[in-house]
């Protein structure tokens, strides 16, 4: 861990931070979900610098250690990527997604697709922009339902600290189910305060993503990506992903449970959108696959890059 270097990019009036390293010629980014930062991909990061490549993980505006800006959308997030890939004098990346963003991962090829020479995402499909309705297929006390709900999501988190929140979430969503609470109970109700980690996520990983949400706040992360998921995107019509790409789902990840998602992982579907994209799962993963499972998932994403470089 001491390996990985620390700076920040200037992006307008912005201060985004990344962590880097290595020094290969060949540079892979990687795009974090919630409720994670730069830190969610420690074991990737130091496996790809080892095998010779340079590896660079970017804290969103308003998460970790980046500034916070009143604007924030997906949208902003590619201008963000763009920006840090034009001040670091890199012509052409892979780009990694995990959760949230995977939608980052998948726009950015299509609209600057001479920038990128492949696409990974983990636990997220491609899934068309446009109006999700959840609202009709789920019940009211589905946790992104619950998110979107304007001080909601604030008054339920602001009842722990940021360690708290992060612990709760972790343990949540490492679960197979679909997190739903009852009528008059809260999301982060759902986890009682004495169940134990999972046994891959340490207590300094724990200190680690509570000391930078303790920075950051979690006013951002509610923003983008759940009060963001119907933006719009100006796409070039029937746009596809058509750089090389890998889905790695997690046999067990709650989000395969989502009404849809499921479709979008097989690869008939899949290939509508991502003509050129292979599809794999780790059985007994989670949502946090990358984390549970880092010798599994380092190796798909090594062999890879091995094929497409």
């Amino acid at each position: 861990m001491e390996a990985i270097q620390h700076r920040f990019i200037k992006v307008g009036d912005l201060n985004l931070h990344i962590a880097e390293i290595g020094t290969g010629q060949n540079v892979v980014v990687f795009l974090h979900g919630f409720p994670e930062i730069w830190y969610s991909w420690r074991h990737q990061m130091i496996a790809l610098a080892n095998a010779g490549f340079r590896a660079i993980a970017p804290d969103f505006r308003g998460y970790g250690l980046s500034d916070s800006s009143p604007n924030a959308s997906f949208n902003l997030l590619l201008t963000d990527l763009l920006a840090i890939l034009d001040s670091l004098a890199i012509p052409k990346v892979f780009l990694v997604g995990k959760d949230f963003g995977g939608r980052p991962a998948y726009l950015f090829p299509i609209l600057h697709p001479e920038r990128v020479l492949g696409v990974i995402t983990l636990g997220v499909p491609y899934v068309p922009p446009g109006p999700l309705n959840f609202g009709e297929l789920l019940p009211e006390g589905f946790y992104i339902l619950r998110w979107q709900e304007p001080g909601r999501a604030e008054a339920d988190f602001g009842r722990f600290d940021a360690k708290t929140v992060v612990r709760r979430i972790y343990t949540l969503f490492s679960r197979s189910e679909i997190p739903i609470a009852q009528e008059n109970q809260e999301i982060l109700d759902l986890v009682d305060s004495s169940t134990p980690l999972p046994p891959w996520f340490t207590e300094e990983d724990l200190a680690a993503y509570g000391a930078l949400y303790e920075k950051s706040g979690f006013q951002t992360a509610l923003k983008v990506p759940y009060r963001s998921l119907g933006e719009k995107f100006n796409l070039p019509s029937e746009a596809k992903v058509n750089v090389p790409a890998l889905l790695i789902m997690g046999g067990k990840d709650y989000s395969r449970k989502f009404p849809g998602l499921e479709d979008l992982t097989k690869a008939g579907k899949a290939k509508e959108f991502v003509p050129n994209q292979e599809i794999t799962f780790i059985p007994e993963g989670t949502h946090f696959v990358q984390e549970q499972f880092p010798a599994q998932v380092n190796e798909l994403i090594l062999a890879f890059l091995a094929k497409h470089t």
